[in-house]
């Protein structure tokens, strides 16, 4: 099956997303236009014909830049003498090597991309933990040296390629540096991570600031555009001019709908906990296939809103100053009756497999370790809690730092066995 009949099945519900996880790419080639083709990769690339060289709307991964190099070059010999980066994301921007070694190729992005990766080389050493973390990946190493664009520009930049118009046009969303691409005479529009095929990643908890409203507002202003083709940075491209409509419109709303419930509850004078058990994605938008929150959550999206619009006080007093976390353990703990009374608590909760009651086993469990951080009781007990909590949860960020936790437990526990 095609790329594009595959993307249609699962949008008239004959195919299952479930078995076509947007993170689980093939580095294959489709030609989905008249003269654009499209790469499934872990970041997706889009090659564009004009008869000055091809374009590519992002280059990808480092690790599957020979793939994509290659992809790409069995449908089109040409030089690719253009490449617009979508925004600074590493996964984007590594495959620009492979094809530079076949001539110089124009680099254009967004003016905020290098202020990006100067970022990128003063936290590589946070940003190698947290990736290690996100992805379950140990050993992960952050880049230091990138590809910087030749060109920048601010709001809006039209490109002449060889008589093509290709439009780039800026939106803060996932980052503060993204671009999304339009070429009107083929009706395709490349969007880059504003659309990946499921919730929007508006809220990672480990990642700078995200910027829901705005994210919102260029999904509605594509839609104006009516395209027939979506290229999107991640999961499978769409084509129809409804279909395209449709998924940019309803993660437009999906991100409204939470930023409205949230600001509802912040102009009430609401504290951060409550509002985050509080707002809801709309059911029928969340169980749409291109909108489930199988990467990132609605509820990391509320706290984002939170810090954008109202810093990092949570509205907590005990909070603005709080106690170290090991003393307040310890304080706990001694209430309790001992650390591992705690520990035995974390795990009746955690084995009921209720939500609530894995959110209470995540705190009892964490305070039973910090309190007594040499028992292998407690660990074992923190390990078991973080293995059920990741195996409860749908989105990989979640799955990412609950696994993390649960192997920091029993490398502990069998260190002191």
């Amino acid at each position: 099956m095609t790329l594009l009949a595959l993307s249609d099945a699962i949008l008239r519900g004959e195919e299952a997303i479930t078995d076509h996880h947007p993170f689980r790419p093939s580095n294959r080639l489709e030609e989905v236009g008249d003269g654009v083709a499209f790469v499934e990769s872990f970041a997706n690339v889009a090659a564009v014909a004009t008869s000055d060289g091809l374009c590519l709307v992002d280059t990808g991964s480092s690790f599957a830049a020979p793939a994509i190099h290659d992809a790409v070059r069995s449908w089109s010999k040409e030089r690719a003498t253009t490449a617009v980066y979508t925004h600074g994301h590493i996964d984007h921007v590594f495959g620009t090597a492979a094809f530079e070694s076949e001539g110089p190729m124009r680099v254009i992005g967004h003016e905020g991309v290098s202020p990006r990766f100067d970022r990128y080389r003063k936290t590589a050493g946070y940003n190698a933990v947290i990736n290690q973390r996100q992805f379950q990946a140990p050993g992960l190493q952050w880049p230091l040296e990138y590809r910087q664009p030749d060109v920048t520009y601010s709001d809006r930049l039209d490109l002449d390629l060889g008589g093509l118009s290709v439009e780039l046009h800026h939106a803060r969303g996932e980052t503060d540096d993204h671009t999304w691409v339009w070429v009107p005479e083929r009706r395709t529009l490349c969007t880059g991570d504003l659309i990946i095929w499921c919730t929007p990643n508006a809220g990672n908890p480990q990642k700078v600031q995200r910027y829901a409203e705005d994210w919102a507002v260029a999904l509605r202003a594509m839609a104006a555009l009516e395209p027939e083709l979506l290229l999107p940075g991640h999961g499978l491209p769409i084509a129809g001019t409804a279909n395209v409509r449709m998924v940019l419109l309803d993660t437009a709303t999906l991100l409204e709908s939470l930023s409205t419930q949230t600001l509802a509850m912040m102009n009430e004078g609401a504290r951060l906990n409550d509002i985050i058990h509080s707002v809801s994605a709309p059911a029928d938008l969340i169980e749409k296939p291109y909108l489930r929150p199988i990467y990132d959550d609605p509820e990391f999206i509320v706290r984002n809103l939170w810090r954008l619009y109202g810093g990092w006080y949570d509205g907590n007093p005990a909070e603005l100053k709080p106690a170290k976390l090991s003393a307040l353990a310890v304080e706990v703990a001694t209430m309790a009756g001992g650390a591992d009374t705690l520990a035995r608590r974390a795990i009746e909760l955690a084995s009921s497999g209720d939500d609530e009651n894995l959110r209470l086993a995540g705190h009892l469990a964490e305070y039973a370790a910090l309190a007594a951080p040499d028992s292998s009781t407690t660990h074992r007990a923190r390990a078991e809690v973080f293995r059920l909590r990741a195996k409860a949860e749908p989105s990989l960020m979640a799955k990412g730092v609950f696994s993390w936790a649960e192997a920091e437990s029993q490398r502990r526990a069998e260190e002191l066995s």
